[in-house]
């Protein structure tokens, strides 16, 4: 299954709004929501679309529990709600400062969206995930990221944030003026309000060129884990936990003026493919970024997938775990021992880097990262039996897992990771005292049974 295929055809769903509610009025029954993946059914079919940000906070005010919904990337039930949700689709601005050098967007605007429209203006941002087709307000409220030993996630960019709180006001919090209060909110799993703008450091444009090497042995990894990933601005490493190796190494090399762009024919023993690849060897690379050394735009070669390519439909699962960057060998050593209980079940497993920041629930807070990524069929009854064994595996290096993937690992197994979550309760209690932005999964990981 392509990766590119749990790109759900979703959005016209979300983008809807509901069927009005005429008394006496037989109406007909609403189609299922599901997210990205197709493995969520929100719990709810109340879902407003507010066109403005005052429509947003009135819809606020007036509810009486939500969630906010952006491009539904999210695996597991974040953005569930068994009352109401509220999508962001609509708020969809655009706006450059030049003087300051950043760019300030609307919820709903999509990296896809903003990359380009940076790249003709002449620039960039520091990071992208993987796929650019999630919001930017959604991928940095729950700290997701791209690679890279000297990258922050990309809530890192974050410089200021227009939040719409619980009782439909509206706070500005800002990098510059507001502490740890603007630490907190940055990546804040949707509980502290609803983002309305986000803003975002930019830099001058700049042109990446990719090339994969095949077959790293684990070996060798080990003995150069260092050199291995810092041998490009970003680089991704990939396996299927078999024959104790790396199938492939993406390097994303950030060129220089002038940079000759040559490449060796060898890392450590993996040799330069002389053709472009997809992550599973079997799929046809059409959907991705191009390769073998090619220079393109910044935004069209740190994610793995294209930006122009249309959505499919499709199904998978994913998990992802944080780690300790000084142990990151010895948990890759570890999960590799249950590679009989997980590759019957895995597409495809992906190790990346993520530079330390201050992030208050931020999964590299304070802690310069590996993390291990794995993408699963979807084969749910199977992939939650294993998940606890790999959660069991990786206890020793206090793993953290994604927010937006799956994970079994409960409040109590989580508290311990986080240092500032006692005072991010705090926050969430001050912003929204009667709890209207929390659900099932916010009070199962976040507060104590």
């Amino acid at each position: 299954m392509d990766k590119r295929e749990f790109l759900k055809t979703t959005g016209t769903l979300v983008a809807g709004s509901l069927l009005s509610r005429v008394a006496g009025v037989a109406q007909p029954t609403p189609v299922p929501r599901t997210n990205w993946a197709g493995n969520q059914t929100y719990s709810t079919a109340n879902l407003q679309s507010p066109a403005t940000v005052d429509e947003l906070r009135a819809a606020l005010k007036s509810a009486n529990r939500l969630r906010a919904l952006g491009t539904c990337h999210s695996f597991n039930t974040i953005a569930d709600s068994e009352y109401e949700q509220i999508s962001v689709a609509n708020l969809d601005s655009i706006e450059l400062d030049e003087k300051s050098r950043t760019v300030t967007v609307g919820g709903g605007v999509t990296y896809s969206q903003l990359a380009p429209w940076l790249d003709q203006r002449g620039y960039a941002l520091h990071n992208l995930a993987s796929l650019p087709h999630i919001t930017v307000a959604g991928a940095c409220a729950t700290g997701t990221h791209g690679s890279g030993v000297h990258n922050g996630n990309l809530a890192t960019a974050v410089s200021a944030l227009e939040i719409a709180t619980a009782d439909g006001g509206l706070i500005h919090l800002s990098r510059q003026k507001d502490g740890d209060s603007f630490l907190a909110a940055v990546v804040a799993l949707g509980s502290l309000g609803v983002v309305t703008r986000t803003t975002l450091d930019l830099q001058p444009t700049y042109k990446v060129a990719q090339s994969v090497y095949r077959e790293l042995s684990f070996d060798q990894l080990g003995r150069h884990f260092d050199e291995i990933f810092s041998s490009g601005y970003s680089v991704s490493v990939f396996t299927d936990w078999e024959q104790h190796r790396a199938t492939q190494v993406w390097v994303k090399r950030r060129l220089a003026e002038g940079d000759s762009n040559q490449w060796q024919p060898e890392l450590f023993g993996a040799k330069l493919a002389t053709q472009k690849l997809h992550p599973l060897a079997d799929h046809p690379a059409v959907s991705c970024t191009e390769q073998e050394g090619i220079p393109g735009p910044w935004y069209d070669r740190l994610p793995h997938f294209r930006i122009g390519q249309t959505p499919s439909s499709g199904q998978e699962l994913q998990s992802e775990y944080f780690v300790p960057y000084d142990r990151g060998f010895e948990a890759v050593l570890a999960v590799e021992k249950l590679h009989d209980k997980i590759s019957p079940h895995l597409f495809v497993t992906e190790l990346r880097t993520i530079a330390a920041d201050e992030l208050w629930m931020s999964m590299a807070y304070q802690r310069k990262s590996l993390a291990i990524h794995f993408t699963w069929k979807p084969e749910w009854p199977e992939v939650k039996q294993v998940l606890p064994l790999i959660e069991a595996a990786l206890k020793p290096f206090a793993p953290r897992p994604h927010w937006g993937k799956l994970f079994t690992l409960n409040e109590a197994q989580l508290e311990p990771c986080y240092a500032r979550l006692p005072d991010f309760r705090k926050l969430m209690s001050h912003y929204d005292p009667k709890g209207k932005l929390r659900n099932r999964f916010i009070n199962a990981n976040l507060y104590a049974s």
